[in-house]
């Protein structure tokens, strides 16, 4: 492959993997699969280093005064289960509903006293985390999106930005 064919194709959020080129749409939702940050990155990027810029950019308006931007808690699969982003979340006062992999569990038990206490996770509120895929369906329902036959990330980008007001439209719709 040539360079600049390696350029334009990393310049349109497009990575290499077995499927051929993918891309990878890193979302935040509320409880209601609204969404509110998205963040589109190449096919073959990892999820957990782009948990925290996916949460930087979550601003929520209400009636008056600025805009929301840390939420109470934060339901996550356990590949987002990293110190990195448990010290983020416990900075900004952010509850972290994480599942603790076995892996993680074990090592940490490993080390004693000198592994930390055991992470504690809401059974309840974990069961929601399925609200981020519902969310992701929703936005797929685009076939344009679902597929990406835009090319052009910027393009991409306004069709994905466009699906995510349509849905915030049609729930404030639902609520009068």
């Amino acid at each position: 492959m040539t360079r600049r064919r390696r350029a334009r194709l990393a310049a349109a959020h497009l990575g290499r993997s077995r499927g051929g080129l993918t891309t990878k749409i890193h979302l935040a939702v509320d409880t209601a699969c609204r969404p509110l940050a998205v963040i589109v990155t190449a096919g073959q990027t990892g999820d957990s280093p782009q948990f925290i810029p996916v949460l930087e950019k979550i601003k929520v308006r209400g009636p008056v005064g600025r805009p929301r931007t840390r939420p109470a808690a934060v339901a996550a699969d356990k590949a987002y289960s990293s110190r990195r982003n448990r010290t983020y979340l416990r900075r900004r006062g952010i509850k972290a509903v994480i599942s603790e992999p076995r892996d993680q569990a074990a090592n940490r038990k490993k080390k004693g006293w000198l592994g930390g206490r055991p992470i504690t996770c809401d059974p309840h509120l974990y069961r929601e985390r399925n609200t981020v895929e519902r969310g992701i369906n929703k936005i797929k329902a685009w076939r344009g999106l679902a597929t990406r036959y835009d090319k052009d990330p910027a393009n991409y980008q306004a069709g994905l930005e466009l699906r995510a007001t349509l849905l915030w439209i049609r729930s404030l719709q639902t609520k009068q």
